[in-house]
């Protein structure tokens, strides 16, 4: 396994999000250096995005460019004037529940955006592209954990159905024009600064302001929760590691990247409000369209590869998440 070559650009897409920001810290921190590149859309907060982007603007090595991926010019400009060697594309509309209500938003950025991020490949032949695929290309599957080898053909949302697509659609370009790529299928990623529209972020909102909770399928649910460093860390040690070329002439690989580890959405409620100091108020409700009952990773392919091991407790990872919390909230 190669180590991570900080002499190498990489370019993160979705630079500005969750994931993108805790990336490039990383990288900026070993010293490569970093283009980020994001809409900075208000589907959350802008302000938050705006302050981890602040986190980042004292790093030598770091550009920021304000791009919608759906614009193929913006997309191809940047290819042509920074030559990424490795890409990262986190840039998508997230979220399972919103895609109900606003699919045109993931037409947009998960299909014609990630086309875009292909063709761009495709002519500028980066090292590796590692794009973000999705627990939720599971869908209902009852088999537990959930390996990249069962069958993923019957999403229950469109973002579910986006990720796939973006997999196959993947599949094909690095076959034809032989790009390694590998796809990442991030199971729930929670810690400081994370997305306020994941349910352990609205919890704690709630919490703090004395407002009930709403707790889905009556709280009998079960989360692969997986806290931010431990998926930087797996990240990282697969940039510089492309997939080798497999027996049909494709160098591609689908991981899971979870905590291997699913907890009842219930006791990670009483951690949350542990480390609040506080009780929820609790409202229960029937399961939500599109939402699935359980999340739970098979991760021994990345273990075996790249040793990657989560290994931040729900304790630990949520009371960290807390702190930051109170003191950004106030």
């Amino acid at each position: 396994m190669k180590q991570l070559d900080v002499s190498k650009k990489y370019l993160i897409t979705g630079g500005a999000g969750f994931i993108g920001f805790f990336l490039s810290k990383r990288l900026l921190e070993a010293g490569a250096g970093v283009i980020g590149y994001d809409n900075m859309n208000d589907y959350y907060e802008v302000s938050l995005k705006e302050d981890r982007l602040k986190q980042l603007e004292g790093f030598a090595k770091y550009t920021f460019i304000r791009g919608d991926l759906a614009d193929k010019d913006a997309v191809f400009r940047v290819f042509e004037a920074y030559k990424p060697d490795i890409i990262v594309n986190l840039g998508a509309q997230a979220g399972v529940r919103y895609s109900i209500d606003n699919p045109d938003s993931y037409v947009a950025s998960n299909l014609v955006g990630f086309f875009n991020i292909l063709e761009a490949c495709r002519h500028y032949q980066p090292e590796h592209l590692v794009f973000a695929s999705s627990s939720s290309v599971y869908g209902g599957n009852d088999k537990v954990p959930f390996s990249t080898e069962d069958k993923v053909d019957q999403p229950v949302s469109l973002y579910a159905a986006t990720k796939k697509s973006n997999e196959l659609m993947a599949y094909a370009y690095s076959k034809l024009y032989q790009f390694p790529t590998t796809g990442l299928r991030f199971f729930t990623v929670y810690g400081p600064m994370g997305r306020p529209d994941m349910a352990y972020f609205k919890f704690a909102k709630k919490i703090m302001a004395g407002e009930p909770i709403q707790i889905y399928n009556n709280g009998d649910m079960l989360r692969d929760f997986t806290y931010i460093d431990d998926i930087v860390t797996g990240i990282c040690n697969l940039l510089c590691n492309p997939p080798a070329v497999d027996e049909k002439g494709a160098s591609y690989k689908i991981y899971n990247i979870g905590n291997n580890k699913p907890e009842k959405l219930m006791d990670f409620i009483t951690t949350l409000e542990k480390c609040l100091g506080k009780e929820a108020v609790k409202e229960y409700y029937p399961m939500q369209p599109g939402d699935v009952y359980q999340t739970y990773a098979d991760v021994s392919e990345l273990e075996r590869d790249f040793g990657f091991k989560p290994n931040t407790s729900i304790e630990e990872g949520l009371s960290k998440f807390v702190e930051w919390f109170k003191e950004y909230y106030k």
